[in-house]
């Protein structure tokens, strides 16, 4: 997820800026430890973004997780961020920043406790949408604070420092995540990711108490909680069958929900023109979808997170479940693609967007695509037997497409947009990233598995010749050899298949009296085969992400040709402070 979007705030709806509070008061004297109160927080979100998928494997393992409860392990906290980002930017205006976002610190951590003493699946999931429902009403309040906090001058260092933390956040995430699993520290395992957020949590809740200023708009605009409930639901009734789907076979039930989907996004949308009309304050301004530029650019944000959502769940399965790494190792590994979009980052900010304006997302998406390319030719042509440093210059490329794409392409598509627009446009624009990381979660899984089902004769090809040679040096004699490959066969298929991959079918069960030696063949060829198998399915996952990236790069010759300056003032409603009773 982009550090660029975890630094905005979702202020929908708002009025612009009238006033800058923190010019017309005496400044704050310690308003830099209020940051890094804020920064405390910031880190928590964006670390639960990126560690929890390097522990993936570990919690299928542990809680005898199917895949598809995987796939809501990681879906649920983007939801569940979506589902209040928008909402709790307006709690924060009508009931006080500093509340909601103690609020969302304090619950933020007990959902992370949760999380770690999950005792199956369905509690995981429960506590990591609670996480990022959380996260919803505390990320929000965060520029919201910086605005009324510090003066103009301040800010560009204060978000310079913000962008700064995030991105080392994003990057340790996954080394951190790494370490923790294997290093199994005090026997937790995969719980100490989520354990760790409980110092830093109780820290950030304690110290905001005593030093984070209240404050609120006195223009906020009202809640809509009913149109927060009707999209919530749309997206829920389209992303549930999509995961579910495959573990029910595909009934007519599964079609019958994704339909209402549309149904009821299609009553939000009547329902919010109506709002629009009669009470105001809706939850999206529809508006917006009347520029050309606009709409063009969210559907193209919106289909470059369902590639990249779609990706990060597929690889970490690839890298763990498939080539049968340890956690440290993939989480090294993925630290090559954050060092490249870093680097893509930084150079599309400060150099290129400036000068070249969309043509540098526009490069962006097809180094992207370009990176996916080279991996899915690297992936499928050395197997299991690819190392981190044939994955290090398509990992490097992509993520360098990547940051290319993410640190500008909000304040591109916001150059279209009037300046009183600003708030509403770049609350939506958050929205649609988390919508489009469930979206591509789901719909990766769908082929991904799909993938793997149907094409399990691949690796048993690939490695039944050395299996014979083995089952010959083993004394196996010929007429035998061929039962037991048969056997091999059907085993490798029933492991694709299942929903479940810590259960082992009947046909993967050692026959009675069978040579030790025979069984180890069969278990070491059982693992290159199901690492053939992965190979071939991610392979064919990237290929997917690619045909999306350059849908992705048509879709932004709609953009306007050049950025407008990010104006913190645009995205935020006048902020009054309160008194020391909170009125």
């Amino acid at each position: 997820m982009s550090n660029d979007e975890r630094s905005r705030p979702d202020p929908a709806g708002r009025d612009p800026v009238g006033t800058d509070d923190a010019n017309t008061q005496e400044l704050d004297p310690r308003r830099w430890i209020v940051l890094v109160i804020l920064l405390g927080a910031g880190f928590m979100d964006m670390l639960d973004v990126t560690i929890v998928n390097v522990a993936v494997p570990s919690m299928l393992r542990d809680l005898k997780a199917e895949y598809s409860q995987i796939e809501w392990v990681v879906a649920g906290y983007v939801i569940g961020f979506a589902a209040l980002l928008v909402t709790g930017g307006r709690l924060g205006d009508i009931y006080g920043r500093k509340k909601l976002f103690l609020i969302g610190v304090a619950g933020f951590t007990l959902a992370s406790l949760f999380c770690g003493i999950a005792v199956n699946p369905n509690m995981l999931i429960g506590a990591r949408l609670a996480q990022g429902a959380m996260a919803g009403l505390m990320v929000p309040q965060v520029l919201a604070i910086v605005h009324v906090t510090f003066p103009a001058d301040e800010r560009g260092k204060v978000l310079g420092i913000w962008g700064s933390v995030l991105g080392f956040a994003s990057v340790a995430g996954v080394i951190v995540g790494g370490l923790l699993v294997e290093g199994d520290v005090f026997g937790l395992e995969w719980r100490s990711i989520f354990l760790i957020n409980l110092p830093v949590g109780l820290i950030a809740l304690i110290a905001g108490w005593f030093v984070v200023g209240e404050s609120h708009s006195p223009t906020a605009p009202k809640l809509d909680l009913l149109g927060m409930v009707l999209a919530v639901s749309g997206i829920l009734l389209l992303i549930y069958p999509l995961i579910k789907g495959r573990d029910h076979g595909w009934p007519a039930w599964i079609f019958a929900m994704m339909a209402a989907s549309a149904v009821v996004l299609a009553l939000f949308v009547a329902y919010e023109h109506r709002r629009t009309r009669t009470v105001g304050s809706p939850l999206v301004v529809l508006g917006l979808f009347r520029a050309r530029a606009f709409t063009t650019g969210m559907v193209g944000y919106l289909i470059f997170w369902i590639s990249l959502g779609g990706f990060f769940l597929v690889w970490t399965l690839y890298l763990q479940m498939g080539l049968g790494w340890s956690p440290l190792h993939a989480g090294l590994t993925a630290a090559i693609f954050a060092v490249g979009a870093g680097a893509g980052s930084g150079l599309s900010v400060e150099v290129l967007t400036p000068r070249f304006g969309r043509k540098v997302l526009m490069a962006g998406a097809l180094f992207n695509a370009a990176g996916f390319a080279w991996y899915a030719l690297a992936a499928d042509h050395y197997g299991p037997g690819i190392s981190s440093w044939g994955m290090a210059g398509p990992l490097v490329l992509a993520g360098f497409g990547f940051g290319l794409v993410i640190a500008p392409i909000v304040d591109v598509i916001l150059a279209g947009v009037d300046r009183h627009d600003a708030g509403s446009a770049s609350g939506l624009l958050n929205t649609t990233q988390q919508v489009g990381w469930a979206l591509g979660v789901a719909l990766v899984g769908v082929l991904f598995f799909a993938q793997l089902e149907h094409d399990s004769g691949r690796g048993v090809d690939e490695v039944t010749p050395a299996l014979s040679r083995q089952l010959s040096a083993a004394g196996v004699p010929k007429q035998n050899q061929e039962q037991i490959l048969a056997g091999f066969r059907a085993c490798v298929r029933d492991r694709s298949e299942a929903n479940d991959p810590t259960v082992v079918p009947a046909s993967c069960r050692p026959g009675p009296g069978q040579p030790s030696a025979v069984v180890q063949a069969l278990t070491e060829s059982g693992a290159k085969a199901n690492a053939h198998n992965f190979s071939r399915g991610f392979s064919i996952a990237l290929w997917y992400g690619i045909g999306i990236l350059i849908i992705v790069f048509f879709a932004m010759f709609g953009l306007p040709r050049r950025a407008r300056p990010r104006d913190l003032d645009a995205e935020l409603p006048v902020h009054e402070p309160v008194d020391a009773a909170g009125r």
